[in-house]
């Protein structure tokens, strides 16, 4: 018996792995690179790192083909590796709210204007911490705040504090970025300090993830993934091909550090923080807040979703995606996690596709039957 399930787990993992090289290959290709981290509270069960970090210059709209980088200047992916995190930095402002709320210094029911009094719109229609982490305030799914520019990030505050919900609080879920922009202005006033150092504290720091952070410094650009060619009519900015800078465009006009996008890290990182989750939170949330977040309806994370999730969902599994072609899955059921972190903007935006993630998810799932 032992036998028969080493094997059916090996040839399990052979199919992840060949999942995972696969996706950089072809014409259209549905993602210039690649990094894989699976593994077991315990410790790895595959790691991968396939494609480029670097491929292209620009996009050309006439040919609708990526610019090609000289060949001796594509930098592949390695397992050290940096990627722009996009939405799964929701997931640690999420820890970093819960770590709050376990030091009494915000309740989960305790309405978002009675910590920051500037939130006009969510004062006058009692939208509560609970209902930001679950995307149940009602507000739309974002606001154009890049267009006030790099300076003006006073006047983005204010529209968002303004934003009022478009429909009634707590009656639906809409998943917007606004409800973690807001949640970020909670948890700042709440602790008085800026949310990158909260996330350093909180998760980064006890955790040892030395490659995360907001902003990263420009000693990291030689291993930084690029993002996209963001130019107009396709991007909302006017911006050449990113790298080592955030490609969220309202993140990128708040300076770097927001809510829900902006953060930076490797495979390695986030299989650290998969496997702390796996453990109950330790060392940076309790079991009860651990398992608050993780179990359905979720806090900050996705709980049981195919889309991307593959079948891994329908245990509890919890986890997220990041538009720039992120996404991790904690399937405590299973004790097991799964990492993926792509670059599907390299060189430019299309249309979403979960299929490959779903794929990765389902492989992992099986080689664990």
């Amino acid at each position: 018996m032992a036998a028969t399930y080493e094997s059916t787990r090996d040839r399990g993992l052979t199919r992840l792995l060949e999942t995972v090289r696969a996706l950089p290959e072809g014409e259209r290709p549905w993602c210039a690179g690649v990094a894989l981290a699976a593994g077991t509270a315990s410790g790895p069960l595959a790691e991968e790192c396939s494609g480029w970090a670097v491929r292209y210059a620009a996009y050309d709209e006439r040919t609708d083909r990526g610019v090609e980088l000289p060949r001796e200047r594509w930098v592949p992916v390695r397992s050290d590796t940096v990627f722009d995190l996009a939405s799964l930095t929701k997931l640690c402002t999420t820890i970093v709210a819960l770590r709050a709320v376990e030091r009494g210094l915000i309740a989960l029911d305790g309405p978002v204007a009675g910590y920051a009094p500037e939130c006009t719109a969510a004062a006058e229609h009692g939208i509560t911490v609970r209902q930001l982490l679950t995307h149940t305030s009602g507000l739309i799914p974002e606001l154009p705040l890049y267009e006030y520019g790099e300076d003006g990030r006073e006047r983005a505050l204010a529209r968002l504090a303004a934003e009022p919900p478009a429909t009634p609080p707590g009656t639906a879920r809409r998943y917007s970025d606004l409800n973690f922009l807001l949640l970020q202005r909670v948890l700042e006033r709440s602790a008085g300090q800026p949310l990158d150092r909260l996330v350093r504290e909180a998760v980064t720091g006890p955790l040892g993830m030395a490659d995360t952070r907001f902003n990263p410094p420009a000693s990291w650009r030689p291993r930084t993934a690029a993002t996209e060619d963001q130019r107009r009519p396709w991007g909302k900015l006017d911006r050449e091909m990113l790298r080592g800078v955030v490609h969220d465009e309202n993140a990128w006009a708040l300076g770097g550090v927001a809510g829900h996008a902006g953060l930076f890290s490797t495979a390695a990182d986030l299989a650290a923080l998969c496997r702390a989750l796996l453990t109950g939170g330790g060392p940076v949330l309790s079991p009860e807040s651990t398992e608050l977040m993780l179990t359905a309806p979720g806090l900050g994370f996705e709980v049981d979703q195919p889309w991307f999730m593959g079948e891994l969902a329908g245990r509890g599994a919890a986890g997220h995606t990041g538009f720039t072609g992120t996404s991790l899955v904690v399937d405590r059921a299973r004790g097991a996690y799964l990492v993926l972190l792509a670059t599907t903007v390299h060189p430019r935006r299309r249309p979403g596709d979960s299929t490959p993630r779903a794929e990765a998810a389902t492989a992992l799932a099986r080689a664990l039957r």
